[in-house]
């Protein structure tokens, strides 16, 4: 319930103005609560989860590979924080959650992940529908299909420590700079 209520103080205060602490760019999680778990399969054809990363900071995101405008961005930016030299003293990692079942296919992601040059730290979370529907509803994250084959679906991304706690939440106009200024002032040396 907590989630929906900041999830919701967000999307008022324009995905990320509003009350957040002057400290950080993302929205702190205030108390922090502990990441949803699940299990999926990534590119690799390996699994990927949130308790696997404990340990390391992560990045969990919802995005699809066909998408046409906000997800290449927002993946571009992840990745390029997982590149720099705070985010490999974090040892950082994303988990990017399907919300497009049928085409995020496991050639699909794969091909992504090649076209994009997405850092092995990178992880394309897939899965059926139900299983992807269980993230979602665990995330409060609505996805449905839109036009012209696209997606509408809720864009944020959430810092998790490696304690695997929730600590800040992010808009789809994430920085790679914020990302890495944010882990700088929660301790990343």
């Amino acid at each position: 319930m907590r989630r929906v209520v900041l999830l919701g103080l967000l999307v008022l205060a324009g995905c990320g103005g509003g009350s957040k602490s002057p400290q950080t760019v993302g929205t702190p999680v205030d108390p922090p609560v502990s990441a949803p778990s699940f299990t999926l399969q990534d590119q690799s054809g390996k699994p990927v989860s949130p308790a696997a990363e404990r340990g390391r900071w992560l990045v969990v995101t919802f995005l699809y590979t066909h998408c046409p405008d906000v997800c290449p961005l927002i993946a571009a930016q992840l990745d390029r924080a997982i590149a720099t030299p705070t985010g490999r003293r974090a040892q950082l990692h994303v988990i990017a959650v399907s919300v497009d079942p049928p085409r995020d296919t496991l050639a699909a992601v794969r091909r992504y992940a090649v076209t994009h040059r997405l850092a092995p730290a990178f992880h394309w979370g897939i899965g059926s529908r139900a299983q992807l529907e269980r993230v979602w509803r665990a995330y409060h994250v609505a996805a449905q299909p839109g036009p012209r084959g696209t997606v509408t679906h809720s864009t944020f991304e959430i810092l998790v420590d490696p304690k695997g706690k929730e600590r800040l939440i992010y808009d789809a106009t994430i920085k790679a700079s914020q990302l890495t200024g944010d882990l700088q002032k929660l301790g990343v040396a």
